[in-house]
């Protein structure tokens, strides 16, 4: 090959990287990355003070299940809440299956629990038998416990399949 041609392919391969590079810099990086969302903000059901009406809600737009995340400030919340439950399609995921929301287990937040009566967030975590944080519990369409899980997942894919498991109904053979 002549020096002159070589030099062109050079300058060619040169421009490509370049152009490449420029539209690497010029896109956002959340687009090549799962979006991070705040899971407070996108996750959990704002404003749930009236558990029955979440049922009816649950019910209406033909959702699965109700999950609840009882926690408190440890380091496995936190893990959770940076490492999972921010991630966009895990609040996809579970959006479209479930009406999520989160219980701290000290807090003294009014709201009405399935049967109606008005309770604090603590106490509605003790009469569930809280042992530990996080405790993952999903509730059926008529706000009984079906599945409870007593400790973080780390794993995106592995919280997806637990939604999985009750959504498709699994739950009820294993």
């Amino acid at each position: 090959m002549s020096v002159p041609r070589r030099c062109a392919l050079i300058i060619a391969a040169s421009g490509c990287f370049l152009l490449v590079a420029f539209f690497a810099l010029a896109v956002p990086a959340g687009a090549f990355a799962a979006e991070d969302r705040d899971p407070y903000r996108y996750f959990f059901a704002s404003g749930t003070d009236d558990l029955r009406a979440e049922l009816a809600d649950a019910k209406h737009g033909g959702k699965k299940a109700l999950f609840d995340r009882k926690a408190d400030k440890t380091l496995m919340v936190e893990i959770m809440k940076e490492h999972v439950l921010n991630r966009r399609d895990v609040q996809d995921f579970y959006h479209q299956r479930f009406i999520s929301f989160s219980i701290n287990i000290y807090g003294a937040a009014p709201f009405e629990d399935f049967a109606g009566r008005a309770v604090t967030e603590k106490t509605f975590a003790q009469a569930t038998g809280i042992m530990g944080t996080p405790t993952l519990m999903f509730y059926d369409l008529d706000g009984r416990e079906i599945v409870r899980l007593t400790r973080a997942i780390r794993d995106p894919n592995e919280f997806m399949m637990l939604g999985e498991f009750v959504a498709s109904g699994a739950y009820r053979t294993r």
